[in-house]
C-alpha cells in the first residue's frame, strides 16, 4: 500500500446515487483468487455494450471509455456509493484500475472500510460541492482536482475549497502506507522476540521428568 497526502488528478465524474458493489465488480468475477487484476473488470456491466450485435464491445459512452479522462485517479460519484454487499473486491477493483480517491456526498459504511484499508481516500462532501466539481471536469475533463489529506481540504484552481472530515486512526494509516498487515509489521521486532522466548521456553528448554 503507498501513502499518500497530496494527490492532484482530473477526475472521472459519475452522477449516478447509490451505486452498488455488484455494479463496481459483478459477481461473476469474484472466483478468482487473486486480489489484483480486477480493474479489467470494473463497471463491467457499464463499460461493455450488454446486448445487440455489438454485445462485449466497450460502450463509448461511458465515461471511463472516454479517452480524455484516462488515467484519473480522482472519481467523483453520487450518494450512497458502494451500498450493497460487502465483497471487498469492489476496493481492489477500483485501486487496481488506478483511482487512489473517490469524492461522494455519502458511502456505505462497510465499503468505506474496506476502500480505506486498501490504500484509497474517501472524500464526503456536500451534495452542492460534489455537485460542482461535477459538473467542472464534465465540462472541461482536464479540470484538476487536489485533495490535501494531511490539511483534509479539497481544492482545485477555479476558487473552490472544502473540507472533509475522516477517521484519525484511518488517516495516519493512509499518510504512511499502511493496510492491517504493515500496521503489525511495525511491531515485527517485537514478535521475533516474543517467538525466540516462546519457543526456547516451551520447545526446546528441556524438560526435567521425575522418577516413577
Amino acid at each position: 500500500m503507498i501513502a499518500i497526502n497530496v494527490l492532484t488528478s482530473n477526475a472521472a465524474p459519475l452522477d449516478i446515487s447509490n451505486i452498488d458493489t455488484d455494479q463496481i465488480i459483478p459477481k461473476q468475477f469474484l472466483k478468482r483468487i487473486e486480489r489484483t487484476g480486477y480493474g479489467e473488470f470494473l463497471f463491467f456491466d457499464w463499460r461493455r455494450i450488454q446486448e445487440g450485435p455489438n454485445t462485449g464491445e466497450p460502450n463509448t459512452d461511458f465515461v471511463l471509455n472516454q479517452p480524455q479522462y484516462a488515467g484519473a485517479e480522482i472519481l467523483i460519484a453520487g450518494k450512497n456509493f458502494g451500498c450493497g454487499s460487502s465483497r471487498e473486491h469492489a476496493a481492489w477493483a477500483l485501486t487496481d484500475f488506478g483511482f487512489l480517491a473517490v469524492i461522494a456526498p455519502s458511502f456505505a459504511d462497510i465499503f468505506y472500510s474496506n476502500a480505506g484499508k486498501n490504500g484509497m481516500i474517501l472524500v464526503r462532501l456536500s451534495e452542492s460541492e460534489v455537485e460542482t466539481l461535477t459538473h467542472r471536469s464534465t465540462t472541461n475533463p482536464a479540470h484538476k482536482i487536489t485533495i490535501n489529506l494531511e490539511a483534509q481540504t479539497v481544492t482545485d484552481d477555479q476558487g473552490f475549497s472544502a473540507r472533509f472530515e475522516i477517521d484519525p486512526f484511518r488517516k495516519y494509516c493512509l499518510l504512511n502506507g499502511l493496510d492491517d498487515i504493515g500496521l503489525t509489521l511495525r511491531h515485527e521486532s517485537e514478535l521475533d522476540s516474543y517467538e525466540s522466548k516462546h519457543d526456547t521456553e516451551f520447545w526446546l528448554k528441556p524438560r526435567s521428568t521425575e522418577a516413577a
